[in-house]
């Protein structure tokens, strides 16, 4: 089924339709749920709640950009309400930045760094996941961050500096990343994902 048939018979309110646009990008959209919710569970309602609101709001698709990355937008709009319902972005931790970190071993193939970097991201604190994810992955700026987060931009700026510098200490002391050999890009690793 070509992208097109879906969309036009899921704004028909067809069940087929809309299971096949859901099998399609229900597992892309999975893993961004995953990065900002606290478990599996958590993610996966996130996902539920942002499918649901995608096929009540199917109709003001405009044809406008990709469908996947405006599916992505409600996705992630999806998971900031949730997180902001349960107040969770005023969460901070005072942190010890990191002098810079590096790649443990060059031979651990991307895929699996990528995973590691993953895991360790949802290890920070939501409010510094939430702000890396929005503005390192999804490419959000700072003050669009402020916007859909209600806090100020240079809130947005701290927590993501915050967050590049707790993520550098979780990577070391997972032994995924050590000091001084080659710089390690974790944004590189996770995107390769």
């Amino acid at each position: 089924m070509t992208e097109e048939a879906i969309l036009q018979g899921c704004l028909r309110n067809d069940a087929s339709a809309q299971r096949e646009l859901y099998n399609r990008y229900s597992p892309k959209m999975l893993a961004v749920c995953y990065r900002f919710a606290h478990s599996r569970e958590d993610a996966e309602d996130m996902l539920q709640e942002g499918f649901i609101k995608v096929f009540l709001q199917i109709k003001s698709f405009e044809n406008r950009g990709a469908f996947e990355g405006w599916i992505r937008k409600i996705i992630i709009h999806t998971c900031i309400n949730i997180l902001k319902k349960n107040k969770k972005f005023s969460e901070n931790v005072d942190i010890v930045h990191a002098a810079g970190a590096y790649i443990r071993e060059e031979s651990i193939p991307s895929i699996i760094q990528a995973k590691q970097v993953v895991e360790c991201i949802r290890l920070l604190p939501i409010g510094y996941r939430t702000v890396l994810n929005l503005y390192a992955i999804e490419g959000y700026s700072h003050r669009e961050i402020g916007k859909m987060l209600d806090i100020e931009e240079s809130t947005s700026r701290s927590q993501y500096t915050r967050a590049k510098s707790m993520l550098e200490d979780i990577l070391v002391q997972k032994r995924i990343l050590h000091k001084p050999k080659h710089e390690f890009d974790w944004l590189t690793a996770v995107s390769q994902r």
